[in-house]
């Protein structure tokens, strides 16, 4: 049981027992994304590394810029916490719409 849980984690092994899974598992996928070789806004190679917290270099045209800290452009979202937070501003909305028409009727 203790090679199935382990597998699949990566580098996030190194931590053992310690911390718990489910904060393996997100640290895993900040800590890939981070880690692999981006595309370049520039030249549209895939050859951008991260160099510092927010700052990428190309190896292919050797430019140099600032992005988020993890990645050079996309948000890292667990699915979950993606489809509640797209579901509530749905409802907001539909609430306001029903709350003009009412006045618009009154």
């Amino acid at each position: 049981m203790k090679k199935e849980e382990k597998s699949g984690l990566g580098s996030v092994k190194r931590f053992g027992a310690r911390y718990g899974r489910k904060l393996k598992v997100k640290f895993s996928k900040i800590e890939t994304e981070q880690r692999k070789l981006h595309k370049c806004p520039y030249c549209n190679k895939t050859a951008v590394k991260r160099m510092a917290v927010g700052i990428w270099n190309c190896k292919k045209c050797n430019a140099k810029f600032t992005g988020k800290a993890y990645s050079i452009s996309k948000k890292i979202i667990i699915k979950e916490i993606a489809e509640t937070a797209q579901e509530e501003p749905l409802v907001i909305k539909e609430e306001t719409e029903e709350a003009k028409q009412a006045l618009e009727e009154a």
